[in-house]
């Protein structure tokens, strides 16, 4: 038998052993495949400060500890107007941008354990209330930044928590830039230059009052 003839019976067997084994190993039971399947941990659930059948915030009321105060409320027309520090008319796209904070405010953990004095709220910089559509009013007293800085010490309805930091930031800005309504303030009238009478001109053949000196 010539050499690449042997060549070929060993490759051609060589295949058809791979084929067999293939073919006729065991197949892994259903328990096995259930135990090699990849399972995935369910994600960690968004809890919101203010749970969503408070229904939207009709009035924000924030205060701090040094006597600043900012407070919007919704009018008979839905909209919204400045009640505090005095009332006025508000710009509604950043009275409505407050209103979507409070609904953003996120709960990053719960201290049963901690004592207000250690995050700032034996005497709470700033307190925040809310009042709802369904008329539901929550009070929040807002503590210290955490040391990672990623949030806020707060307690609401005695218990005390961490929530995120951005929305709460956003809001105590109003304090300081609260959202009136931008107002059209006229523009100054330029003074009207005093002009310097012209001479009078005699009209041609109009009498003299000049007295003429005889001639002696």
């Amino acid at each position: 038998m010539r050499r690449p003839t042997v060549i070929y019976f060993l490759l051609f067997f060589t295949l058809l052993g791979v084929f067999l084994f293939q073919k006729f190993r065991a197949q892994p039971a259903d328990a096995d495949i259930a135990d090699i399947a990849v399972t995935f941990a369910p994600e960690d659930e968004i809890e919101y400060l203010f749970a969503s059948e408070n229904g939207a915030p009709k009035s924000i009321h924030l205060e701090s500890s040094t006597g600043e105060i900012v407070e919007l409320a919704r009018n008979a027309e839905n909209a919204w107007v400045l009640i505090l520090p005095f009332e006025a008319a508000a710009e509604q796209g950043s009275s409505e941008a407050a209103a979507s904070q409070i609904t953003t405010i996120r709960i990053i953990d719960r201290l049963p354990d901690i004592s207000p004095k250690d995050v700032g709220l034996d005497a709470p910089q700033h307190k925040l209330i809310v009042k709802f559509t369904n008329d539901v009013e929550r009070i929040v007293d807002i503590g210290v930044v955490t040391p990672t800085e990623s949030g806020y010490y707060v307690r609401i309805e005695g218990e005390i928590m961490i929530v995120s930091r951005s929305a709460i930031d956003a809001l105590i800005g109003l304090l300081t830039n609260p959202p009136y309504a931008e107002t059209l303030t006229p523009s100054p009238i330029p003074a009207t230059a005093t002009e310097t009478p012209l001479p009078i001109t005699p009209e041609a053949g109009a009498a003299t009052t000049e007295t003429a000196t005889p001639t002696p």
